[in-house]
């Protein structure tokens, strides 16, 4: 089994170590406080493989299900939890756009926070997929384009730190997860196409 960090996550990892090996000699203390920093950043930001359960819809993001009806699926993700994102079907990236906001906890308000917004068309028409940011969260990494052709359980993007997903079904899909589920990004399949 390979380990792989998501993309753009070094400097993270980096940091923490550099400056443990720097104070090391003024203060172990402090070393091992910042090695420990490094181990959760390296944890955190763990981008491991994943294969979808079985045909369907897969979730864009780990986490809780928070909500979930007919139409929108949100999902929030802790800090223990795998935050790259996947897309759910395969697609054409139509649109992506960001809006700020505020940084309050993502399972409260999620759409008054900063978010990025990214239209993909399907098959069976457009959907769309929402990352949230979240208290500690101050920037939304989106990996994709208009334009851009994607895979059921392709890596798109990222949210550091506590952040949510709010995803919709495309026409065509029934809505299979429940409130309070846990799932997990390009395996758990969350909406079957209706037979």
């Amino acid at each position: 089994m390979s380990f792989r960090l998501a993309p753009g996550s070094m400097p993270w990892v980096a940091a923490p170590f550099a400056a443990s090996l720097l104070v090391y000699s003024l203060s172990r203390a402090l070393s091992l406080i910042l090695l420990l920093v490094t181990a959760f950043m390296i944890h955190f930001h763990r981008d491991p493989e994943r294969f979808p359960e079985g045909d369907g819809m897969v979730s864009p993001a780990d986490g809780r299900v928070v909500d979930a009806d007919e139409k929108h699926i949100y999902i929030f993700m802790g800090p223990m939890d795998v935050h790259v994102n996947r897309s759910p079907l395969d697609g054409v990236v139509r649109s992506v756009e960001f809006r700020s906001g505020e940084h309050s906890p993502a399972f409260r308000h999620p759409l008054r926070n900063a978010h990025s917004i990214i239209e993909i068309e399907t098959e069976t028409g457009r959907f769309t997929l929402k990352q949230i940011s979240g208290m500690a969260a101050r920037r939304v990494v989106c990996w994709v384009s208009p334009g851009d052709r994607l895979r059921r359980g392709q890596r798109i993007g990222m949210i550091r730190f506590g952040s949510g997903v709010v995803v919709t079904a495309p026409p065509g899909y029934r809505i299979t997860v429940r409130k309070g589920e846990h799932v997990r990004a390009g395996q758990t399949v969350i909406a079957e196409l209706r037979g």
